[in-house]
């Protein structure tokens, strides 16, 4: 069974991302100050990403208000104040005339309440039709501007993944974590939330470890599953999709337009959750809500010859390595939550990885195994809701 995409935006901007943890410049800040030779890879991205995060304060959320920015914020809630909320919480209204301009009227209370925000000239839409070649207008309600963005995912941004895997977690500090190859393990498991990673690699020869990636994401929520994953490929094209995705087990079928979205109103304790996928570029990148729980931006970007040249992959030439790059934001996480980047977030979290080094390694293989890709289980997970009868059959390829 396949569940096909529908054109069009659908319905409201939703609240935002209440959890807070802010948007996605603190860590750019200090990008440059690394010894690393690839600064994609991050080997020398630590030092920006554990001292102050740049000058742009409520990226971090609104609390302690110390090295992450100048802007400190509201202190409220042990550092997951509303900053996110507030920079998503407007209405749209109606174009300007002939321009075309889309604007809105920010809600939430402060300097930005029912202040009309009007986007740029040079991106005009918040959602442009030809997403791969036009930058979007991103309507921020916490600064009172607007701005031009590509819409994918920030590698340097808090909650990214990306590369083989470096991640950068909700305190702001940057760390690998490799698992293993062929293995799957949580990266967050909450009362409400579990989502977990399948990692894909290889092991040349005289290495001791796996070079990982992350191939597919289970997502598990009230009593459903959404699966997102790169399908392997053995030369890699962009104008070909190599995304897929799966709720319940049924596939979601890939429309090509820009502006496509699939939408479903799930069951949920207390009333419905909606779910929107929605493409961000033609092919092999989207937008992922899932409303009071978590926004993702995913992409399926391949290992190109260069990069396995300067790292010494050794990948077959018959295997693109296609795996995913992910930006979290999260919404109401509790002040447990667990997973290799889940408890990143919580309140008073100090990361254990070693600051100042090229590669600091997060541990924690034996705590966060599971069995499968929608499996729960592990030794600290916490998500125990029901789950449908699902498998991963035809996604997990390696």
């Amino acid at each position: 069974m396949e569940i096909n995409f529908a054109h069009g935006e659908g319905g409201g901007n939703g609240k935002g991302n209440d959890n807070g943890k802010g948007n996605e410049g603190g860590n750019r800040g200090g990008n440059d100050n690394g010894n690393g030779k690839d600064k994609r890879k991050g080997d020398g991205n630590d030092k920006g990403n554990n001292g102050g995060n740049g000058n742009q304060g409520n990226d971090k959320g609104n609390g302690k208000g110390d090295n992450n920015g100048n802007k400190g914020g509201d202190g409220k809630d042990n550092g997951k104040g509303n900053g996110e909320r507030a920079e998503t919480d407007y209405v749209m209204l109606s174009p300007v005339g002939k321009t075309g301009q889309e604007q809105a009227v920010c809600q939430a209370e402060g300097r930005c309440h029912q202040k009309n925000l009007t986007c740029p000239a040079e991106c005009s839409e918040r959602k442009p039709k030809k997403a791969k070649k036009s930058k979007a207008c991103f309507i921020d309600c916490n600064k009172c501007e607007t701005t031009c963005k590509k819409r994918k995912p920030n590698c340097e941004g808090y909650g990214s993944i990306c590369y083989d895997p470096r991640f950068v977690g909700g305190d702001g500090v940057m760390f690998y974590f490799h698992g293993a190859k062929g293995g799957d393990f949580a990266l967050v498991s909450d009362d409400r939330l579990q989502i977990n990673a399948h990692f894909i690699g290889s092991r040349p020869t005289g290495r001791t470890r796996d070079y990982t990636w992350v191939q597919a994401l289970g997502v598990m929520f009230d009593s459903h599953s959404l699966v997102i994953a790169a399908q392997r490929v053995t030369k890699w094209d962009d104008n070909v999709d190599a995304l897929i995705l799966r709720w319940d087990g049924y596939s979601i079928t890939n429309y090509t337009e820009g502006d496509a979205e699939w939408r479903v109103m799930s069951e949920a304790n207390g009333g419905g959750r909606e779910v929107v996928v929605e493409r961000t570029e033609k092919t092999n990148s989207v937008k992922v809500t899932i409303a009071g729980l978590v926004s993702m931006d995913v992409k399926v970007t391949p290992i190109g010859e260069r990069e396995n040249k300067i790292h010494n992959y050794q990948l077959p030439e018959d295997d693109a390595f296609a795996h995913l790059e992910t930006q979290f934001r999260f919404t109401n996480l509790s002040d447990m939550v667990e997973g290799v980047l889940g408890k990143t977030y919580r309140p008073g979290y100090v990361s254990p990885v070693k600051v100042g080094v090229p590669m600091p390694m997060m541990g924690g293989e034996d705590r966060y195994r599971t069995p499968s890709l929608l499996s729960p289980l592990c030794r600290d997970c916490r998500f125990q809701q029901p789950l449908p009868a699902t498998d991963s059959s035809g996604v997990l390829e390696y």
